[in-house]
């Protein structure tokens, strides 16, 4: 038997709106009651104020109908207070979530991986907290208008009952010819503008092949794409929009008309066609409010549907007990690994040991699994199967901001953010000193690079850290990577971008952590990086092929490795025949 699907964070949050939402339509309740108070008032000037010529019953009639809207407006204005304060609430469950959901869901290489998301949030929450709610709150009204039409006169009830149902098909027929056309040319419009975000990143590469024509070609003709949908989609709504005004003031000449006929008739008072047409507009009010909202309210809809699938597959973190500082032994058992969508294994039975303290140089071929492994063992992916432990404890199921002050990590594609050196490589933590940011460049050997820069520590990197050249930013990157003593340090391929002066100053960083008592795992095809090494791991498709001790593992590799090829140099010239 299929288990219920467990609800996610979003449907979670829509269910803390029950008791808000209960009070605004008691509010609503007791606003449109009220509103019945107008027809009344007119109704009584007429039949007693104009016949009379009392003065005194009209201040009174005046002041008890300015009282009444006085209050409405009250209650009108606390319906909207309550709505904006659910608003403050659901964002507040919601926003860290989407924001940590959109990070993992970027590790998974998944596609809803898109700052989009936080627009949904915004979008969806205008919807649940403005106009769009506030619409359903007035439509169950709208039988009791059409019921108070019929008592006063059937005629005129029947003439607003037909033209609200006119409105009502032509809401519904605009629905279903602008859904499907909003809906593409609303992901069309995404897809471009992540192509542009994905181009200026990659701005350099753009550049140096001339890529801007082509790329501009791609992005003109997926734009072509966007504005002509849109511009079906609004034309087809401005046609809709054109047919439901002139069904409207249809509706009120003939709500008039009639009411004109019948007084003429003398089967109604002039009051009463006032009133009729008092009550017509509020009864017909919910249907216009509708028309006017319908595209943010298909805005939203696909908002939430985009919210949804993306905290689908989110998993808030359990609360978790604070652990003790680990000493570094890390321990990696069974671990099978595959990304989403795929079944081929990019890790199979991958399993070693390592003490506190000891470091692990891991070579292998491009595409055998290294930096794979060094995102598992820093807790970034998820194994299949298996288990990594950092002194005993699931690197993935530590709690995540405690674990990263334990751990340091170098990918191979080093990512600076916007702000200065210093927030670099303090993580954007506020709890690191100054001394632990210094101390952290002098072990990575980049304390006199970074005071050559034009503000030193405070030198703001820019955006992706472009100030920076890639060795600089690798170096800084190593700095981010051993802040505060971490107990286990994780470096991919850390001397791609490295001059001789920095390699030197990234073995001597090595050399320095291990005597600190850090474990560390250093990734490259560079045996000099290795000369700390206690242990060596070399990986072929995803297979654990050799580890053991440095020195043993690195003299297989060599034995097994082809001897160069004879290059052909020059042939002595044969000797002459002797005549």
């Amino acid at each position: 038997m299929a288990q219920p699907q467990k609800p996610n964070l979003l449907t979670k949050a829509l269910r803390t709106a029950v008791v808000p939402i209960a009070f605004a339509g008691f509010f609503s309740l007791i606003s449109n009651l009220l509103y019945l108070a107008l027809p009344l008032y007119i109704n009584q000037v007429y039949a007693r104020v104009l016949t009379s010529h009392s003065m005194a019953t009209l201040i009174i009639l005046t002041a008890g109908a300015a009282a009444v809207f006085l209050l409405s407006s009250v209650i009108d204005d606390l319906k909207n207070r309550i709505l904006l304060n659910y608003g403050l609430i659901f964002d507040r469950m919601l926003a860290s979530h989407v924001f940590t959901a959109l990070f993992e869901a970027a590790v998974r290489r998944e596609s809803t991986a898109k700052a989009q998301a936080l627009r949904d949030l915004d979008s969806f929450r205008q919807v649940v907290t403005g106009s769009g709610v506030t619409v359903l709150f007035d439509i169950p009204w709208m039988p009791v208008f059409f019921g108070l039409l019929f008592y006063i006169d059937p005629w005129v009830g029947m003439a607003t009952a037909v033209g609200g149902l006119i409105l009502f098909l032509l809401v519904l027929w605009q629905d279903r010819v602008t859904r499907g056309t909003l809906r593409t040319s609303n992901n069309a419009a995404l897809r471009g503008y992540a192509m542009v975000d994905s181009a200026l990143r990659n701005g350099d590469v753009v550049r140096a092949y001339g890529m801007v024509p082509a790329l501009g070609a791609r992005w003109a003709e997926d734009r072509r794409n966007v504005v002509d949908r849109q511009a079906t989609t609004n034309r087809r709504t401005s046609a809709f929009s054109t047919a439901i005004k002139f069904t409207r003031m249809l509706i009120q000449i003939t709500v008039v008309g009639l009411g004109a006929y019948l007084v003429v008739n003398r089967q109604i008072s002039p009051a009463v066609l006032f009133a009729n047409m008092i009550l017509s507009a509020r009864a017909l009010a919910p249907i216009e409010r509708m028309v006017g909202s319908w595209n943010s309210l298909l805005n939203g809809l696909q908002a939430y549907e985009r919210l949804k699938n993306l905290l689908g597959a989110y998993e808030p973190p359990l609360p978790a007990t604070s652990l003790p500082k680990p000493t570094g032994a890390l321990s990696v058992e069974q671990v099978n690994l595959t990304l989403p969508g795929t079944t081929k294994l990019l890790l199979k039975q991958v399993s070693f040991q390592l003490k506190a303290g000891e470091t692990l140089g891991i070579i292998g071929e491009s595409g055998a699994g290294k930096s794979t492994l060094t995102r598992l063992l820093v807790g970034v992916w998820k194994p299949l199967t298996g288990n990594i432990r950092l002194d005993g404890a699931d690197v993935y199921m530590w709690e995540r901001a405690e674990f990263g002050k334990y751990i340091g990590y170098l990918p191979q594609d080093i990512e600076l953010f916007a702000g200065t050196v210093r927030d670099n490589i303090a993580r954007f933590r506020t709890d690191v000193t100054d001394i632990d940011v210094v101390k952290a460049a002098q072990i990575a050997g980049a304390h006199e690079m970074i005071l050559q820069l034009p503000k030193g520590y405070e030198t703001d990197v820019g955006e992706g850290g472009t100030v920076l050249s890639a060795g600089q930013r690798q170096r800084v990157g190593l700095a981010r990577a051993l802040l505060c003593n971490p107990r286990l340090i994780v470096l991919d391929e850390p001397n791609a971008n490295l001059d001789t002066a920095g390699e030197a100053a990234l073995i001597a960083a090595l050399e320095k952590v291990k005597t600190l008592g850090a474990t560390v795992v250093v990734v490259s095809h560079k045996p000099s990086l290795f000369r700390s090494a206690d242990k060596m791991l070399l990986l072929r498709d995803g297979t654990v092929e050799m580890f053991g001790p440095r020195d043993q593992v690195l003299a297989k590799v060599i034995q097994r490795a082809p001897a160069p090829a004879a290059v052909p140099g020059p042939q002595p010239a044969p000797a002459l025949a002797r005549k």
